[in-house]
């Protein structure tokens, strides 16, 4: 009877045991999991901002049934470039509750590039008179004006390269940080939106109005007109084709300036756009109406 009784508690012990290390192993296979996800260049994953527009509406729809919110979702997205929300859960699961901060920095970053914009920054023409414009996923190409550098932002060219024709409209709300002229980047305007983004508009032909830092702007609201201003000194056009450069910067966890894609919130944004009826201005241009 005693043998037969150790055997039962040796049996147990051996039991709880693998238990015990069956969790050991769940749970390192779990940190292994997720380390290994944030040990990639999350920086770069971030800056790349591939979340097409029906992958945020996605995140949309599982926000309304779960208790993580679109940008927790848009960052799991971007971290694990899966798109089922039982296995997004899993991820941000994990991540809240062992790296919180690290996802909560993240979410935030999400927030500040997507929960202010409202409306594509060029116009539609109304009526109809071959005002296109088009625009592809440049942000990362080489550039050399100025020196070796990289390219932080979408070009929105023009179908008629006619400056002061095409009116720029505030993709969001928010604050003039920065006006006037820049060596790369014309006559450009700087708008602080409320989450924190920095949204950046260059090479403008010219401003709507005597814009100064600290001046409220809305979202729609025009800004300027699209223009072939830069790479000069001020007042320098024609080294280019009218466009406009569009840029998205966010703060890091330093607080430096960080650059973001800006090509798929513009691609989410094409269809959100507002109408202009041509009128002529003061200084040739179009003023834009909803």
């Amino acid at each position: 009877m005693k043998y037969y009784k150790k055997v039962i508690i040796h049996v147990l012990i051996l039991t709880a045991m693998l238990c015990f290390i069956t969790a050991l192993l769940g749970r390192i296979q779990q940190l292994a999991k997720i380390t290994c996800l944030l040990e990639e260049d999350t920086t770069e994953l971030l800056r790349q901002q591939q979340i097409p527009g029906e992958l945020y509406d996605l995140a949309a729809e599982y926000e309304e049934k779960s208790e993580f919110s679109r940008y927790d979702y848009l960052a799991a997205l971007i971290l694990t470039e899966k798109s089922e929300q039982s296995l997004l859960d899993e991820y941000l699961n994990l991540l809240y509750r062992y790296y919180p901060q690290k996802i909560q920095y993240i979410v935030k970053l999400e927030q500040a590039v997507w929960e202010d914009l409202k409306y594509f920054p060029v116009p539609l023409s109304q009526p109809a008179n071959g005002m296109d414009t088009s625009f592809e996923n440049s942000w990362g190409f080489d550039r050399s004006f100025g020196g070796e550098r990289t390219h932080e932002g979408t070009d929105i060219m023009a179908s008629l390269n006619e400056r002061g024709r095409y009116p720029i409209v505030s993709m969001t709300d928010g604050v003039v940080e920065k006006v006037g002229w820049l060596k790369l980047g014309g006559y450009r305007i700087g708008i602080r939106a409320p989450e924190g983004g920095y949204y950046y508009y260059a090479h403008l032909y010219d401003y709507a109005e005597d814009f100064k830092e600290g001046d409220e702007v809305k979202a729609g609201e025009l800004l300027g007109f699209m223009g072939d201003s830069g790479y000069g000194e001020e007042g320098t056009v024609g080294q280019f084709a009218v466009h406009l450069h569009v840029g998205i910067y966010v703060d890091d966890e330093n607080g430096e300036e960080m650059s973001l894609n800006p090509y798929w919130a513009l691609k989410w944004l094409e269809p959100q756009r507002i109408y202009f009826h041509e009128t002529q201005t003061p200084k040739g241009g179009n003023y834009a109406v909803r």
